[in-house]
């Protein structure tokens, strides 16, 4: 059995984000989901002073190990301004001092949706680019615009976009295939 993170990319207690996550690493047959709040990590705002002061605090550890265990990331981000939002971005920053590579090139599905026609669009690019720098290993990608429309208690409404996600989610238990075989044919 697999093991996925699904996580939003927000502390919001009713991120859509969240929802979209969970919703999407739901749909990975013989998977395990182990869902990340953020909520459970409201950390110091990250500065070399803070780090110098407290040490890397011990949910950041918790959390670098998680990851380390995990086979597979299904992120969602919330987008704040164009870009992630805070408690995100401080999450990567402490995590970065244990191991600059966070994702640890972990097979990834890449995701954001908002309330907007945009679907994060913004946020989405900018990790596009920015998380390989940190090992991420994006296989797939998706945008999900005007959530409160196209998605429901039973997941996305609109065929198009339920079929577009469908691919992506394929493509990604493709990657935790092939990965799993890689690393058991080290041992």
């Amino acid at each position: 059995m697999k093991k996925i993170i699904a996580l939003g990319a927000s502390s919001s207690s009713k991120s859509i984000n969240k929802t979209l996550a969970i919703y999407a690493a739901s749909k990975v047959a013989d998977a395990s989901i182990n869902v990340i709040d953020l909520k459970d990590y409201i950390l110091p705002l990250y500065s070399v002073d803070a780090e110098g002061e407290l040490g890397i605090p011990e949910g950041v550890h918790k959390l670098d190990n998680i990851i380390d265990s995990a086979d597979g990331l299904v992120i969602s981000l919330a987008e704040h301004n164009g870009s992630y939002t805070a408690v995100f971005k401080n999450l990567i920053d402490w995590l970065s001092r244990i191991d600059i590579k966070v994702w640890k090139g972990k097979p990834m599905l890449l995701m954001a949706t908002s309330p907007g026609r945009r679907g994060g669009e913004s946020v989405l690019a900018a990790a596009k680019s920015y998380f390989p720098f940190m090992e991420g290993n994006i296989v797939a990608d998706f945008s999900l615009p005007s959530f409160y429309d196209n998605f429901s208690n039973s997941g996305i409404t609109n065929p198009a976009l339920a079929s577009q996600l469908s691919e992506k989610i394929k493509l990604f238990a493709q990657s935790l295939e092939t990965a799993a075989t890689l690393t058991s044919s080290k041992l």
